[in-house]
């Protein structure tokens, strides 16, 4: 997808060249959001391309951790420093790099599927479909995140210093009509034009995961709705959970679940059957601009093992991390069953082999814990460690070099040894989640049968082997359905692929969780825990500074206590 999408612009641009006006001093504007550029096909891919480059923020490089840390999943490990006000809340304010990075490019986005919308009567209806999927993408982030915002639904054509904020219940109604526009226009998942394209499934999913906003925050018919609007997504058989392995590594060491999320593996065209909508990167090496900035998904999930003796770089183990962003005891220790597959080595690595052929090993003094030490008064004993031998780290590594980590974000490029950035397709929905939204659906209206019902499904693959010896192994009744083990069920099945502070605010339990994490499960080092928090605050983000400072002939009130 990205290769075409600069082919497009290429092309737009080169049109463009070829009717200039008599004198090249004349200003024309030849971006894929000008006003003058008909192709609405690239404009359209422009939009995948602003939705990218959320995806690939390279600066700031903690980024992924504001999603994660100082909620139930996430704990800082060598920070870069924007992420940490979301654990240390009480620092957050309205300069946040991480914060103002993503607002401009969704208010991009909102522009730029403005344009294409605008157009309505003259385009193709599944073109402006994609764009409203994007339009109401970026709101729903919005009010989810900052609540009232401006809304603005046609172009704007001259410099605006006038905005003003908006009730979430107005750009509701803009996002809901949206999305059945979406729902109503989008082709099939195996009609699509192009394989990554918005596919109606896909705006279903967002359609499913608005409806149980709105139907927490202020009308719970949307609930119904919710049901409603995901279960052709889930009886309409275009889909299928992943239960065998497939793929380019069935002769590697691995799982069904691992299989999915490697790279070379992501798409339908490569066998996954439960990709709703992966969001396509291409091989730099083979397609310049194939990559849209420089990713820092693996460099924050991924334990920086490269600082250990013995260990190189590969991608059987992820390739280079830099241990930024840590799981939490919570998920480490707190929400998985014996058996589950989502939690093998392959999944959430906890145990680790030296890969260097080259090194000759080292004697290491081991503690009674099995830790290595180099205090001679803690050592019980001294081990010679070789290639091919069970790693050993100081308990000091534990909150960077090497810790359990998911492997949802691995990626190796050879030639980018040093792992700058992540060459990998992005899981962006997949069929699994769609269970989950209408188990909570379903929980949402009392109907606890139902909910069990969805969630077993995904439990009955995550225990397949487990079941071998156990036909009852993860098995889950009506009476075990709350909203805290669907929250728990969506750890176990979606850590690192959802944003989970979203989830929480969503739900309305970032304040809960956040509570639970600071009374049960503390971090061990005090530098590293959860403090700060103001349930009246930080249950929404700060509008960033410079926006308020820009719109100086109306007030964009700020977000109370920033």
């Amino acid at each position: 997808m990205i290769k075409k999408l600069y082919i497009l612009l290429a092309a737009v641009v080169m049109a463009g060249m070829a009717s200039c006006s008599d004198s090249f001093l004349d200003e024309k504007m030849y971006s894929s959001y000008g006003g003058d550029v008909s192709d609405v096909n690239a404009k359209v891919l422009g939009l995948h391309l602003k939705f990218g480059q959320i995806l690939g923020i390279s600066w700031p490089q903690g980024y992924a951790g504001i999603w994660q840390d100082g909620t139930d999943v996430g704990a800082p490990g060598d920070v870069e420093g924007t992420e940490i006000p979301f654990y240390k809340y009480a620092e957050l304010n309205n300069e946040n790099a991480g914060v103002g990075q993503v607002w401009g490019k969704l208010w991009g986005i909102i522009g730029a599927a403005n344009q294409i919308i605008d157009l309505e009567e003259t385009s193709d209806p599944a073109l402006v479909a994609e764009a409203k999927f994007f339009r109401a993408y970026a709101y729903n982030f919005l009010v989810t995140g900052w609540g009232d915002v401006p809304l603005i639904t046609s172009v704007v054509s001259t410099p605006r210093t006038d905005f003003v904020r908006d009730p979430v219940a107005s750009v509701d109604e803009v996002i809901v009509s949206d999305l059945e526009y979406a729902v109503n226009n989008l082709p099939e998942v195996d009609k699509m034009v192009k394989e990554g394209r918005i596919c109606k499934d896909a705006a279903r999913m967002l359609s499913a995961e608005v409806y149980l906003r709105i139907g927490k925050q202020r009308d719970q018919s949307f609930y119904k709705k919710a049901e409603d609007v995901i279960t052709p997504t889930i009886a309409g058989g275009k889909f299928k959970l992943i239960t065998q392995r497939y793929g380019a590594f069935v002769g590697e060491a691995g799982d069904y679940y691992h299989d999915m999320l490697r790279w070379g593996n992501q798409r339908r065209s490569q066998g996954n059957t439960e990709g709703i909508w992966t969001f396509e990167m291409e091989y730099g090496n083979v397609v310049a601009g194939g990559t849209i900035d420089a990713p820092q998904q693996r460099r924050n999930w991924v334990a920086a093992f490269h600082k250990l003796p013995g260990m190189q770089n590969a991608d059987s183990i992820g390739g280079r991390g830099n241990g930024r962003l840590r799981l939490s005891n919570y998920v480490k220790y707190g929400i998985f069953q014996k058996g589950d597959i989502r939690n093998s080595n392959h999944n959430i690595r906890r145990h680790l082999w030296y890969n260097k052929s080259s090194w000759g090993g080292q004697d290491f003094k081991i503690d009674k814990d099995g830790y290595w030490t180099d205090n001679d008064a803690e050592a019980v004993a001294t081990v010679h460690k070789s290639y091919g031998d069970e790693v050993v780290y100081h308990k000091s590594d534990t909150l960077n070099v090497f810790y359990p980590h998911t492997t949802k974000w691995g990626g190796y490029d050879v030639t980018d040894d040093f792992g700058w950035a992540l060459t990998k397709d992005f899981p962006i929905m997949r069929l699994a989640e769609a269970y989950l939204y209408r188990a909570e659906a379903r929980f949402r209206q009392g109907n606890l049968d139902g909910a069990a019902a969805d969630i077993n499904v995904l439990r009955d693959r995550a225990f397949i082997d487990a079941r071998l010896t156990d036909p009852n192994a993860g098995k889950v009744k009506a009476s075990d359905i709350t909203l805290d083990f669907i929250l728990d069920e969506r750890i176990r099945e979606m850590v690192g692929e959802e944003n989970r502070r979203f989830t929480l605010l969503r739900t309305g339990e970032l304040a809960n969780r956040v509570k639970m994490m600071m009374e049960k499960w503390p971090e061990k080092v005090e530098a590293k825990q959860i403090s700060g928090f103001d349930p009246n605050k930080h249950i929404l983000l700060p509008i960033p500074l410079s926006e308020l400072q820009l719109n100086k002939d109306a007030e964009l009130k700020q977000n109370p206590g920033y």
